[in-house]
């Protein structure tokens, strides 16, 4: 039986050849190069390494193919590039995952960020890979547990389920990434961090995923200084590792954040190359980016596991208009909205369940489950279409039956939002207790006023 060491390093002879074309930098033109030489030997998105006259090695990507030569946008600072310097065309982009990276920090090109070594399986997978034949697709699965009652009852997430997770910056969504990433179900975890401060990789690993979480995931990581050829790097090798587990069989969670951060990083590239800004300020190929990508997770085939996979958004001002919004939730199986205004009144996870939906409903639950769920929804929206006026004191009992239930247990139905629980069952149990309280309750009648008795009239 073969090693991991073993493996990888007989991935890397295969990649080896006695010959490798080359070209030569011809101009330097701000952020981009061209480079002549390579003639009939590129392809669009073929890597290139530049071997700078002074300083490391320089990597980058095909982004246009001209008459004259090709031009590489690259992958870090252009300092110590000069005319005339070897531009050496590189194998296609392919990653070689392994259950020995679970547990560990890497970045979009499979290489270490936590110090250690470490060692690539014995299986190539490109980067940017087709989805599963349609055809050939499973449906959704059975419910998963989020350790949550919001998501184990009025918002269910099923296997294969693609969500997306909207919210405004400081609202909790890390903080509930982290969460599932520990409590939900899943054989592994790989989570894509695009664009995050250096700083914040550390904290995340340490304190919000913790040993619990690590224990079964694999980070991948594209920081904020990186280019973003990195970082649009980053969810599309998250994918590859993700596909690799489960063509094993494995079910698998995919975390990745944030699709709007990885939607900046590649206007970045498509403006470098000549693509005219369109939908505020994106190009139009944003959305077959975003959709290709997402369609990559899913149900499996029959033979395999499923991707869960959550995809975060940042809105600003919770505006699910915006481009990256409204292309992401068009393709998705459902959308969680976090709000600030319940963040800032001390509920996490903020979500607000009016504006959320779960495309697996009503399939994924029973008659009697679909049935309380619509109730509890019905009290909560009673509750917000008259908030204005019960906290002005304007709110009279006995006027409407259902207002006078959903004020009964609102808050106790808002506190419900926030209580963890692992099993599904327990967590329709703890709603079932608020909801029979509410249907239970009924306000004290109020006596009738009597008219005001006729004062005698004092005779003429």
């Amino acid at each position: 039986m073969q090693t991991p060491r073993l493996e990888g390093l007989k991935n890397r002879i295969a990649g080896l050849t006695p010959v490798r074309p080359f070209g030569r930098v011809a101009s330097v033109d701000g952020t981009y190069l061209m480079v002549a030489g390579l003639g009939q030997n590129v392809r669009m998105g073929d890597q290139l390494r530049l071997v700078r006259s002074r300083g490391a090695a320089l990597g980058g990507e095909v982004l246009k193919i001209a008459a004259g030569g090709v031009m590489m946008l690259p992958d870090d600072a252009l300092e110590g590039v000069a005319l005339g310097d070897k531009v050496f065309l590189m194998p296609e982009a392919q990653i070689a995952p392994h259950a020995g990276w679970i547990g560990r920090v890497i970045d979009p090109y499979g290489l270490p960020l936590d110090g250690r070594a470490l060692h690539g399986g014995p299986e190539l997978r490109p980067i940017h890979a087709r989805p599963p034949d349609p055809a050939s697709r499973r449906r959704l699965g059975a419910r998963l547990g989020t350790g949550l009652v919001l998501f184990n009852t009025m918002l269910p997430i099923v296997r294969g389920q693609r969500i997306g997770l909207f919210a405004g910056s400081g609202v909790g969504k890390t903080s509930l990434l982290g969460h599932l990433a520990r409590k939900m179900e899943a054989d592994v975890v790989v989570v894509a961090l695009v664009g995050e401060r250096g700083r914040e990789l550390r904290d995340f690993v340490d304190d919000v995923m913790g040993p619990e979480g690590m224990a079964r995931s694999v980070v991948v990581a594209a920081t904020s200084d990186r280019s973003p050829l990195v970082r649009r790097r980053c969810p599309a090798a998250a994918m590859a590792i993700a596909e690799h587990f489960r063509d094993q069989g494995l079910q698998v969670l995919l975390l990745t954040d944030s699709i709007t951060r990885l939607a900046d990083a590649h206007r970045e590239v498509a403006v470098a190359g000549g693509e005219v800004p369109a939908l505020r300020g994106y190009p139009p190929s944003m959305a077959h980016m975003i959709m290709s990508l997402c369609e990559r997770a899913g149900p499996g085939p029959e033979t395999g596991g499923d991707i869960t996979a959550i995809y975060t958004v940042l809105v600003a001002g919770s505006d699910m208009n915006e481009p990256v919004a409204d292309v992401l939730r068009g393709v998705l199986d459902g959308h969680v909205v976090l709000e600030r205004a319940i963040a800032e009144r001390g509920r996490f996870p903020a979500v607000n369940v009016l504006r959320s939906v779960s495309r697996s409903l009503p399939e994924c639950a029973t008659e009697r489950e679909n049935a309380r769920i619509g109730l509890a929804r019905k009290l909560l929206s009673a509750y917000h279409g008259s908030e204005t006026m019960i906290k002005a004191g304007l709110y009279s009992a006995g006027g409407d039956p259902v207002l006078d239930q959903a004020v009964q247990v609102f808050d106790k139905l808002d506190g419900l939002i926030a209580q963890q629980e692992d099993s599904i069952d327990k967590s329709f149990a703890r709603l079932e207790v608020v909801l029979r309280e509410a249907e239970a309750f009924r306000p004290k009648s109020k006596p009738l006023a009597r008219p005001p008795a006729a004062r005698p009239q004092p005779r003429p």
